[in-house]
């Protein structure tokens, strides 16, 4: 049980359930109910969940009972946990399928990395101290900040360099060129897809683009260029052909976000995919400590403190570092009716997605076209509305049909077949 826990809490989080025997039987593999006799009979696994809890609030345990079933079974919530957790033979596993698996010494130091128990902005780089302490940078940053100051002094209270070297942190904050020393890690790619499908290559607009620079700039030189890429693309609307808008806010948030809360332990740039219907923002490393896709917009963990802290000191800070981001995300994608950024883990990263889908339903946006136009196809209602399948599409109009809102218009060979509005629709 222990094992289990430890597995699931260094994931993302899982159910265990004690008291369900597996055995063979006729069709295979069966699951008998094998309770315990009371709550008292399961003392000795709850005396471990307290030794591995110990108030952390990581696991939550409840009994269950059935009808006709024998005893009780103890069901276990285990939630993400934002340290390392060890099971009672003091080794760490974590869960990959249906299996515990146990971490040797290099995948333990990973999943430091990943929880943000140990950050890779304070790692040593072996480069001159001028590559921070003198840069054009530093300097334009102390003339506008701290103008009695010296680079060096500051830079070492600020904990950026170790040893008369810079670490990670100073590199990518006040380097003029930080992909030089860090490559793979500190820039950003930015794809155009002429497509609303996959990130095939055949349908690539041009070649990848690649974004450099410190993170200060580096953030806002994304964000100018992915809106500049976004307001070249058009989708149909009520009025016809209209410019493709995300909020400025959000765009520049989740960009924000990305850069500054990725794990740079991972050689590979964050990578901003922009299609026809949506924009997907994928970064690096999975989310840090107790941080879910679902707490995301609730809670805050920062895996590279160092930088979040300074780069919130420069002119104009990119963050407001009081973790609001994703609910200016949100609360700017609503403001122009469209959906809330979905957010997916994965075992590299984490993917944003920010669709350009309507909060309206699609009924109430084929009326609204209609309103302004005297007739729509099932291809350009899926257009307008984002759904994919034509017999989805065909389901609204039937709807709108049955309500008296719309209706067919009578059939003309060799034009596609279309709907308009009744004279009663309102």
């Amino acid at each position: 049980m222990s094992r289990a826990i430890s597995a699931f809490a260094n994931a993302s989080g899982g159910e265990l359930i004690i008291g369900m025997e597996e055995v063979a039987g006729p069709n295979g593999t069966e699951w008998h109910w094998d309770g315990f006799e009371n709550e008292e009979a399961a003392n000795d696994f709850l005396q471990v969940i307290h030794q591995l809890d110990d108030l952390q609030n990581t696991i939550f345990a409840q009994f269950l009972e059935a009808k006709d079933k024998n005893g009780l079974l103890l069901h276990l919530t285990i939630s993400k946990s934002a340290d390392i957790k060890y099971s009672t033979d003091g080794k760490c596993y974590i869960r990959k399928g249906a299996q515990s698996l146990l971490l040797n010494d290099a995948a333990l130091e990973r999943l430091k990395f990943e929880k943000g128990i140990q950050s890779y902005e304070d790692q040593i780089v072996n480069e001159k101290l001028d590559e921070i302490t003198n840069s054009a940078t530093i300097i334009d940053f102390m003339l506008q900040i701290i103008p009695s100051g010296e680079p060096k002094d500051w830079l070492d209270k600020q904990k950026l360099i170790i040893d008369e070297k810079p670490n990670v942190a100073g590199i990518l904050l006040f380097s003029d060129n930080p992909q030089s020393i860090l490559p793979k890690r500190s820039a950003v790619k930015i794809l155009r897809y002429k497509t609303k499908e996959g990130a095939e290559r055949d349908f690539l607009d041009a070649d990848p683009e690649t974004i450099e620079g410190p993170i200060y700039s580096l953030i806002y030189d994304t964000v100018d260029r992915t809106k500049n890429i976004i307001e070249g693309i058009e989708k149909l609307g009520p009025e016809g052909m209209e410019k493709v808008i995300y909020p400025q806010e959000a765009l520049h948030e989740l960009v924000t976000n990305a850069i500054l809360h990725r794990d740079y332990s991972i050689p590979q740039d964050v990578q901003i995919r922009i299609f026809d219907n949506r924009v997907e923002i994928e970064s690096p490393g999975k989310l840090p400590g107790h941080v879910t896709t679902q707490n995301i917009a609730k809670t805050q963990f920062a895996r590279n403190p160092k930088i979040v802290r300074l780069v919130n000191k420069f002119k104009n800070p990119p963050n407001k570092d009081v973790g609001e981001g994703v609910n200016t995300a949100f609360e700017a994608m609503e403001k122009l009716r469209l959906k809330k950024p979905e957010f997916l883990e994965s075992e590299s990263g984490l993917l944003v997605t920010l669709k350009h889908e309507s909060l309206d339903s699609p009924a109430s946006m084929v009326l609204e076209y209609l309103y302004k136009n005297d007739e729509i196809t099932n291809q350009q209602a899926r257009e307008l509305t984002g759904i994919r399948s034509e017999n989805t599409m065909k389901n609204v109009f039937y709807k709108l049909r049955d309500a008296g809102k719309i209706e067919p218009v009578p059939k003309i060979a060799g034009k596609k077949y279309s709907w308009r509005k009744t004279n009663s629709a309102s």
